[in-house]
């Protein structure tokens, strides 16, 4: 089977994750995207941080992890604000489209048998 091209990401979409990561940003402590690119060790670079931020793009849901995770465990603000605010940004991430998880998990309940027909058993009442 040939590989597709990707379906881009819609706009309104790549806009909402890089809020989400602009917000957390903020939150961990990091004022400028600077001093967070310099928190990362290069993990990430300053003007792809900017360009995820913009919405211009989206980060692969392992680089999306990875900025949650060290903004909401590794930052000088990492308390139970910033890590619940990862925890949104995640469930956000996981139920949009940008990462294909919804259609993941339609397919994964079409791949699931049909219920089999059969009698269904009562239980019994303790004692009786």
């Amino acid at each position: 089977m040939p590989r597709k091209k990707q379906v881009p990401v819609n706009v309104d979409t790549a806009k909402q994750i890089g809020g989400l990561l602009r917000g957390l940003r903020r939150a961990a402590g990091y004022k400028a995207v600077r001093d967070a690119a310099i928190g990362l060790d290069g993990r990430v670079a300053q003007q792809t941080i900017y360009a995820y931020e913009r919405g211009g793009l989206v980060p692969s849901l392992k680089q999306f992890m990875e900025l949650v995770d060290f903004y909401a465990l590794e930052s000088p603000n990492a308390g139970p604000e910033v890590r619940y605010q990862g925890v949104a940004a995640m469930i956000f991430a996981l139920s949009s489209n940008a990462y294909h998880i919804p259609e993941a998990m339609e397919l994964i309940q079409r791949l699931q048998p049909p219920p089999t027909a059969g009698r269904s058993r009562r239980r019994r009442a303790s004692g009786a």
